[in-house]
């Protein structure tokens, strides 16, 4: 009986697709991650557009349990709403690993912005990335991809040469 290999659920920004805020990406360079898609272990997801946010849209930042825009706009809904897809998304397909992108108010998983557009980071997680590790699912940044490809016992050689652009 073979076992299932671990799929990843990933930021489609690092994916290379032009979601961002800003209407670009941040592709990671990785052959790792190329053989992983290769292989459909990969599934790409943007917490904000499925929540049904526009690419591009102005930029927005966490503000405690809110999120809004440097014009006072919450967005929060959409952030939730994004977030509670990507939950459901892994539970469907039994996906316990994720890898979001840094910085961002919806898949930070280490530092967010302060809130106040400053362009500083502080000590943060997004709100997907809050939501999926409180349902259990491990949350890595684009640049932890050694230690992403140690936890899906993989060689964590093979991942330590990728960056984020």
């Amino acid at each position: 009986m073979s076992k299932t290999p671990p799929r990843v659920l990933v930021s489609a920004c690092l994916l290379g697709q032009p979601v961002r805020y800003d209407g670009q990406s941040k592709g990671i360079v990785s052959d790792w991650l190329t053989a992983l898609g290769v292989e459909g272990r990969t599934l790409a997801f943007c917490p904000e557009v499925a929540g049904g946010l526009l690419t591009p849209r102005p930029p927005a930042e966490r503000q405690g349990e809110r999120v809004l825009t440097a014009s006072g706009l919450d967005v929060t809904t959409e952030f939730d709403r994004g977030a509670e897809l990507a939950l459901a998304l892994c539970q469907a397909q039994g996906i316990r690993f994720a890898l979001l992108k840094e910085g961002s108010p919806s898949c930070g998983s280490g530092r967010i912005y302060n809130g106040r557009f400053e362009g500083v980071s502080v000590t943060g997680e997004g709100k997907t990335t809050a939501l999926l590790r409180r349902h259990g699912i491990n949350v890595f940044s684009e640049d932890q991809l050694a230690e992403l490809a140690s936890a899906l016992s993989l060689d964590p050689s093979l991942a330590a040469f990728g960056s984020g652009s």
